[in-house]
């Protein structure tokens, strides 16, 4: 029996994923093309192989109750001096984030576990990397904005070559999408 490590996440949809996944390549993080441009909701757990199929009945069922919201990101924050990363944030969407991430670790489910840090959801665009590629980053994103409805998220494995691949995508259970705060339905995704 061995073990892998998996992660769970919301995927930021096209063609936002690939322009911040571009900007963090570009800002110097050599890990920017092996991690798939995200939202956490369970970082990289070691689980066992056999245990992979219980992962995903667990996530089924935190989704078949979960309902489509919208995820709005805005400007950027930093986690300096406690973590060295920089991130766009997360506006709109946040506390079902939250409540999403709550469930996925549930105590009673297989993937439980403590996080090292309190729960904060984020977009990364830096990390790891020397101080003023994180300024950079920091200040040549602050006026980035993005907005999509979240429909889902997806199961995520680490390959032995530290890139992130997609296992399976878990829809939510309600197809409809409620309307933003104080937004119009606009029916498309921007980024300014």
């Amino acid at each position: 029996m061995g073990t892998v490590t998996i992660g769970v996440s919301i995927a930021v949809p096209e063609p936002h994923g690939s322009r911040l996944q571009q900007l963090r390549a570009g800002f110097g993080d050599a890990a920017a093309y092996g991690i798939p441009t995200h939202v956490t909701l369970l970082p990289p757990t070691e689980v066992a192989d056999t245990a992979v199929p219980a992962v995903e009945a667990h996530l089924a069922e935190v989704a078949a109750a979960g309902r489509p919201f919208p995820m709005r990101l805005s400007g950027t924050g930093t986690f300096r001096p406690l973590s060295p990363v920089v991130y766009v944030r997360v506006v709109e969407g946040a506390e079902a984030c939250t409540r999403l991430q709550q469930q996925v670790r549930d105590p009673s489910g297989p993937v439980a576990r403590e996080l090292q840090f309190p729960y904060h959801p984020h977009v990364t665009v830096a990390h790891g990397i020397d101080e003023a590629a994180m300024d950079r980053a920091y200040e040549d994103l602050a006026g980035y904005e993005a907005e999509w409805p979240c429909t889902g998220f997806a199961l995520y494995e680490q390959g032995a070559d530290a890139v992130w691949r997609k296992l399976r995508d878990f829809p939510f259970g309600t197809a409809v999408v409620p309307p933003q705060a104080g937004h119009v339905d606009r029916g498309s995704v921007s980024a300014r």
